[in-house]
Parts: structure tokens; C-alpha cells; sequence
């Protein structure tokens, strides 16, 4: 059955980017298409992956409504909406839930380093109330290697305590999967998603709602089969092509082997200030993506 809520298998859709740095959402919206037809259960609609924090507030406004007017199954998908600024979290937040995302996944401001726990409680509890009137699920993004802010556990449980479902779950990029295993024991209702589809067998037995991973806007039909049937020899074959991005620039990487499996050389082009991937690591992960595929085809 298809899920009605994000759950399963997401892909943290790369968002393309044209030559003066703004959003393409035409092949945005055509890689959505293509990632859903591919087996993903849902999306995960500008978050590190898809480059959120290097557009405006109104630029991201416009990726989600393009995918409100393209007909995509918005319930299937959270968007990223935190931000530094409050009220840009509000603005963000309050607009998805307009259009009828299925999920706001919250990154924790982000400037500020050591906040104490009762600030993120305050910052979560005014998006909340922002929110009242059309009440979109909120999901936690806890990535400490990149925003230096986490969402510890204890406030996490606090959070849930003050607002029940409305804090709905978590995706956890932190790669600390003692982590990720207590915080799905908060509460049955709390989803959890690490970002690792090495986890998927673990999803597939029931101890997490799904996963969140970048790397699944490549391998997203060998994700769907570990996923929903416990199929070991997809994960793996899902998990060697993840690893031929470790230890170089993700969103690159993504990107690269975007533009190479689509034939379509624009989508190799990340916003400022990242670059596109070197060409001898391009090369690299190329030749390893098409000897994983041939391996997975036979």
C-alpha cells in the first residue's frame, strides 16, 4: 500500500540549478517524477542535499509551490523549513503547510553554537503555534557535523511530551545510530529515518519508519526491493554505490552522477558557494556507478 504519510524509502531530492544560480525547477520537478516512478515511497524536498540554505527565502518558496502545481503526491513529502532566522521558519513552515506537504522537517538555527536546550524548545514552540491553524507535521533534522546544533534526546522527548504528534518523528544524520535507535524508542508514534540506507533491513523488521539519504536519488529501486521485501543482495548492491561518495563533496557527487545518468550535463552544476565535482573524481564515481549497475542488472 502506499504510504499517505512520508514513510519508507525517501530520497532527499537534489534540487537543479540553473547558470545564474536559481532554481531549474523543470528538472527538478522531472527528477521527482522520475524517483518516485523508481520506487521511493516519498521525498525530501530541499534539505542539505537538495541546497536549501544556499537559497533565498522566496526562491524556496517557489521549488515548493512547483511542486504543488506539477500534482506531485505532497503528502508523501516533507520540505525542509528550518532556518537561523525565526521568522523565516515560520514564513517556510506556515507555506508548506498551505500547500499540503506532508511534513516539515525542521533544521535547528543554526548560527548560534552551545544554544541551550530551553531556546530550541522556544524556537520549536513558536513554529508550532505559528502552525496551529493548519497543523503540519514536524520532523526534526538532526545533522550536528553540519549545523553544530543538535536535537538531544532529552529535549526531543520534551517536545514530544508538550506537543504530541505534531512533533511527528526524526531524521537523523548524524551516522550515531545508538542515537537513532533511542530516539525511535521515545514513543510509538515517532518516526524515525536515519539517512543511511544501510538501515533498511532494519526498516523492512520494523524499528524505523524509513530512511532519508541522498544517495537514493541513484539507487532508489534497489532501496524500494531491501525495503519492502528484505531483499539483502539489492541493499548491498544500494550500499556500494552510496560508498563511491565517501570521502568527496556529497551534493557534487550527487550531481555528478545525476548528470550521468541523465544524460543531462546542467544537472551537474550545484548554487554557490559549492562547486561541481572535480573531473578525475567525476570519472571515478562514474566508472564505479555503471560497474555497481552492471553488477546489480546481473
Amino acid at each position: 500500500m502506499t504510504p499517505t504519510t512520508p514513510r519508507g524509502v525517501i530520497a532527499a531530492i537534489a534540487t537543479a540549478v540553473d547558470s545564474d544560480g536559481d532554481p531549474d525547477c523543470t528538472r527538478t520537478i522531472a527528477l521527482a517524477r522520475y524517483l518516485l516512478a523508481q520506487g521511493c515511497d516519498g521525498l525530501n524536498v530541499l534539505g542539505t542535499t537538495g541546497e536549501a540554505t544556499s537559497f533565498s527565502l522566496a526562491q524556496r518558496m517557489t521549488v515548493m509551490s512547483a511542486y504543488r502545481a506539477a500534482g506531485l503526491p505532497l503528502e508523501r513529502c516533507m520540505v525542509g523549513t528550518g532556518a537561523a532566522a525565526l521568522a523565516d521558519a515560520v514564513a517556510l513552515t506556515a507555506h508548506a503547510a498551505r500547500l499540503g506537504f506532508g511534513g516539515a522537517l525542521l533544521l535547528p538555527p543554526f548560527y548560534y553554537k552551545d544554544i541551550a536546550a530551553d531556546g530550541l524548545f522556544d524556537y520549536a514552540q513558536r513554529i508550532v503555534a505559528a502552525t496551529a491553524a493548519t497543523p503540519i507535521p514536524i520532523y526534526l533534522y538532526h545533522f550536528p557535523a553540519l549545523s553544530t546544533v543538535p536535537w538531544p534526546l532529552a529535549l526531543v522527548a520534551r517536545l514530544i511530551t508538550a506537543f504530541g504528534e505534531r512533533i511527528r518523528g526524526l531524521k537523523d544524520s548524524s551516522g550515531d545510530m545508538d542515537y537513532a535507535r533511542a530516539a525511535a524508542e521515545l514513543s510509538p508514534a515517532f518516526d524515525v529515518f536515519p539517512a543511511d540506507e544501510g538501515t533498511l533491513l532494519e526498516t523492512h523488521a520494523g524499528r524505523f519508519a524509513g530512511c532519508i539519504s541522498a544517495t537514493v536519488n541513484l539507487n532508489a529501486d534497489l532501496c524500494a526491493r531491501a525495503c519492502h521485501h528484505g531483499d539483502a543482495q539489492a541493499l548491498a548492491q544500494a550500499v556500494a554505490i552510496r560508498r563511491l561518495l565517501e570521502g568527496k563533496p556529497l551534493v557534487a557527487g550527487v550531481k555528478a552522477l545525476l548528470a550521468h545518468v541523465h544524460a543531462d550535463p546542467e544537472w551537474a552544476r550545484p548554487a554557490p558557494p559549492l562547486t561541481a565535482l572535480s573531473a578525475a573524481d567525476r570519472a571515478t564515481v562514474i566508472a564505479g556507478y555503471d560497474r555497481a549497475r552492471a553488477s546489480a542488472v546481473a
